[in-house]
């Protein structure tokens, strides 16, 4: 190789060099960009019974907060407490009951000075549309005699709304005879959905959960003394982020409230 093809090659490759700056930069900021996306990330796990209110206010949220993504998670109150004791990310955990936040907050997953008790519920007994039987809310009905199949409820033995369903049909004597023709699911919107197709004849869901609903009807209300008063706490986890808070307040504010009422939930001040 002669001095010319030496030089014109040390030359292009300094010159490859320059020109690779430029789009080391532009990775560089791209990555800074896609960080700073992410961090504005909020992850909520919340009671499956919230899924629609909590989406409507997440979607408002964002449109006012450019940069911010909420990241919403629902199922049981039992399944995403597992989850965030198992290393979940989560910023934001609403139950809807407080045993699940006191499991939480027991092994120091949820931050306790911020724990709020955000919303009440009512508990209620659906039946497929134009398929209602007569029901009387009394100890000595029989309720069994009253319809055909199965009640369906979130399981009794973890899910909350399981829980207050035992609680009332104990209330009334009717927890040892229908325990048979009982139908436990993972969360309140599954037992809904059985009783939407059909394929239970009751269940025992909340008042929101039944309102969003054009394929149930409302066959009976539990009264507030049947079970333990159906409460939504909740609260920032341990690693929550700034936005998080941020977003953690805004479900606390006077607007928000507005749109939880014009669910059926109640407040609790």
């Amino acid at each position: 190789m002669n001095r010319k093809n030496r030089f014109s090659g040390k030359r292009g490759g300094a010159l490859q060099k320059i020109m690779c700056v430029p789009a080391l930069l532009l990775v560089m900021v791209t990555m800074l960009i896609a960080g700073a996306a992410h961090s504005g990330d909020i992850k909520v796990s919340a009671a499956a019974s919230l899924t629609d209110v909590l989406t409507e206010l997440s979607r408002a949220y964002e449109k006012i907060h450019a940069g911010v993504a909420i990241k919403t998670s629902f199922a049981g109150s039992s399944t995403l407490a597992k989850q965030i004791e198992n290393g979940a990310p989560a910023d934001i955990f609403i139950s809807a009951d407080k045993d699940w936040a006191d499991y939480l907050e027991k092994r120091s997953l949820l931050n306790n000075t911020t724990r709020v008790d955000l919303l009440v519920n009512q508990l209620v007994l659906i039946a497929p549309l134009n398929r209602t039987p007569s029901i009387t809310m009394a100890r000595d009905f029989d309720l069994l005699a009253s319809f055909s199949g199965k009640l369906c409820t979130g399981e009794p033995s973890y899910v909350p709304v399981g829980k207050y369903a035992k609680q009332a049909l104990t209330y009334y004597g009717w927890w040892s005879s229908i325990q048979p023709r009982l139908v436990g699911t993972e969360d309140v919107r599954t037992a809904l959905a059985f009783v939407e197709r059909g394929e239970c004849a009751l269940g025992i869901v909340y008042k929101t959960d039944a309102l969003m609903s054009k394929k149930v009807t409302v066959v009976a209300s539990f009264p507030a003394e049947s079970h333990l008063p159906i409460v939504y706490p909740g609260g920032l986890t341990k690693n929550a982020t700034a936005e998080a808070h941020a977003f953690w307040q805004f479900l606390q504010s006077d607007a928000a409230a507005e749109v939880f009422v014009r669910y059926g939930f109640a407040l609790t001040q």
